[in-house]
């Protein structure tokens, strides 16, 4: 079983039924990632200038005829140039202005008829208004991912193709925080289902969790 496979324990994530406040044990000091703002957008652009690098295979026979464009897997976008400038208005708003670019990958037909692939980057400059926190000990960080994706392209070199795409940019204003919580304490771990059943002397006698017994209190 899993959490949510024929799992009935009450001490177990999903959704509350009943009175929330039932079960609550302790308040919790958690490090977490606290978002103070975001937002989203979404624009067409044109004349994007694809330079390409890292042909898979090696050495297309040109000319090549453009398929699409798309984020390349697990790749990351970057924030450069990032500029907060604060409302005097408004001192916890800001214009954040950064350079955003985006990881992509081509994908072509060369003139042969072979299909391939290679990298290349997009640059998107941005500007938004949010709420930003003042300065303190603990930084704010401006992230954002996005999504890009592109059918309309035009091969204008050896190794550039002009497109036009759609760019979908969520941006956050976050900071690592430590937070108190209220708990309903730990869960109650389920058995895996393809976990062999053997016997570990030493180890099944181990809680899961740490435990701090007693009075927690300590007075100087």
């Amino acid at each position: 079983m899993s959490f949510y496979i024929n799992n009935n324990n009450p001490n177990r994530p999903g959704p509350i039924c009943g009175n929330p406040m039932n079960g609550i044990c302790e308040k919790v000091l958690i490090e977490t990632t606290k978002v103070f703002d975001a937002c989203v957008c979404s624009t067409t652009e044109t004349g994007i200038i694809l330079q390409l690098t890292g042909f898979n295979p090696a050495n297309p026979v040109l000319p090549l005829t453009y398929i699409s464009a798309e984020n390349s897997s697990g790749a990351t976008a970057t924030i450069s140039d990032l500029v907060i400038d604060r409302l005097d208005t408004c001192p916890n708003y800001a214009n954040v202005s950064f350079v955003l670019t985006i990881p992509v990958t081509v994908t072509y037909r060369d003139a042969s008829g072979v299909i391939g692939t290679a990298s290349s980057t997009i640059t998107v400059n941005k500007s938004v208004l949010l709420f930003v926190p003042q300065p303190a000990m603990t930084p704010v960080n401006i992230s954002a991912v996005a999504t890009f994706s592109s059918r309309i392209g035009t091969f204008t070199s050896p190794d550039i193709f002009t497109v036009t795409g759609c760019v979908r940019i969520i941006v956050r204003v976050t900071s690592v925080v430590d937070v108190l919580v209220p708990s309903y304490g730990y869960p109650t771990l389920p058995p895996c289902q393809t976990a062999p059943q053997q016997a570990c002397p030493g180890v099944e006698d181990l809680p899961i969790y740490p435990i701090a017994t007693g009075d927690t209190t300590f007075n100087v």
